[in-house]
């Protein structure tokens, strides 16, 4: 009887040596940016831009909204997937403490940009320069738990995905005629104004001790069916809007480029999502879907107008749209876009994929 009773302890603290160093082995990942990549800090926002009832959620595996700007699974719910790390937790969750910090966090926000101007209309939202406020205050946290030096090598080691700059052309620039910016600069300046701003952001992350960080572009921003239902007339993409990405991204990649340059490593990664995107908006049946300019979620032309809600049409089957709602990819969409975050080209993502960083970074 001791002697069983011994090896059941030896079985549990080996067990439970096992789990921790699993615990302590997977990647910590963070999260910063707008609607396309927020899991439900708006939530507990006083705000409109919300996505916490249904049909949101509608398939992801608790049925139930969660603040995605999804029908499921948003972009980093799948990357956590591929990392091998548990899904996040948004940084405002009361969920969020002990052991569960050291996983991560998203300090997401829907409706934010590179401006603090841009999405005003949201009113109360979590601009870029608060999420890396959040950011400090995150490390201070963990830091009280694990102490300075193993906070500091979690934050170094970690994976990060900033998706910011789409809402600074929709929600900013050409959200009404002869807007505050639009009046202030012409296109390509406001171009160059935002990529300078941007490279702030970037370096203060830097700063703040991030060594792997995935930067994704605008995507193809007069193809959503929103645009298409407020601009085209026969279900071509708004050639404005199509034009401040085509001069937003290249000078993105350029831009870090120079970051790199600068601090002397392959710090920062680009992600083409623009041209991941185009891929299956060219051509939607090569990737199962049935259409890519009509929204699942939504009403008026291409269900395009409109916020979705419970009395929007609703698709019967989601995986067979390119788009969820009038602005935002469905599932399957997020997960395609992820696959080639993973394995794409350099023409996808520059200077190497997920695949390739997660190999490189196994080796140190």
């Amino acid at each position: 009887m001791a002697n069983s009773l011994v090896l059941l302890i030896f079985g549990l603290v080996m067990a439970l040596g096992r789990f921790s160093s699993q615990a302590e082995a997977a990647r910590a990942f963070f999260v910063f940016g707008d609607s396309l990549v927020d899991n439900g800090n708006n939530n507990y926002l006083a705000t409109t831009a919300r996505a916490d009832s249904y049909p949101y959620g509608i398939d992801y595996p608790t049925r139930r909204p969660t603040g995605r700007f999804s029908n499921g699974l948003n972009i980093p719910d799948f990357i956590s997937q591929r990392i091998g790390s548990e899904p996040l937790l948004p940084y405002l969750s009361p969920q969020l403490n002990g052991q569960r910090l050291l996983v991560g966090a998203n300090f997401a926000s829907a409706g934010i940009g590179i401006l603090n101007d841009t999405g005003i209309q949201f009113i109360n939202i979590i601009r870029m320069f608060r999420q890396l406020e959040y950011f400090q205050e995150y490390q201070r946290r963990v830091t009280a738990l694990i102490g300075a030096q193993r906070t500091k090598q979690l934050v170094n080691g970690a994976l990060v995905l900033i998706t910011v700059g789409g809402n600074d052309f929709v929600n900013n620039y050409y959200l009404v005629p002869f807007s505050a910016r639009s009046r202030q600069y012409n296109l390509p300046d406001y171009v160059k104004f935002l990529i300078t701003e941007y490279r702030k952001i970037l370096l203060r992350l830097y700063d703040l001790g991030a060594r792997r960080v995935l930067v994704t572009g605008t995507g193809p921003l007069g193809c959503v069916p929103a645009e298409l239902a407020m601009r085209s007339r026969n279900g071509e993409c708004a050639a404005d809007l199509q034009q401040a990405a085509s001069l937003f991204n290249p000078q993105l990649v350029q831009m870090i480029r120079g970051i790199n340059s600068q601090v002397g490593s392959d710090v920062f990664v680009a992600a083409n999502t623009q041209l991941m995107s185009n891929d299956f908006i060219s051509n939607p049946r090569a990737f199962g879907f049935v259409t890519s300019k009509i929204a699942c979620c939504g009403q008026g032309p291409y269900n395009g107008l409109g916020l979705c809600t419970a009395a929007s049409n609703l698709c019967p089957n989601r995986d067979v749209y390119a788009f969820w709602d009038p602005f935002h990819p469905s599932e399957k969409a997020n997960g395609i876009i992820v696959q080639q975050i993973l394995t794409g080209t350099t023409e996808y993502m520059y200077p190497m994929n997920l695949s390739t960083i997660m190999a490189l970074d196994s080796r140190i």
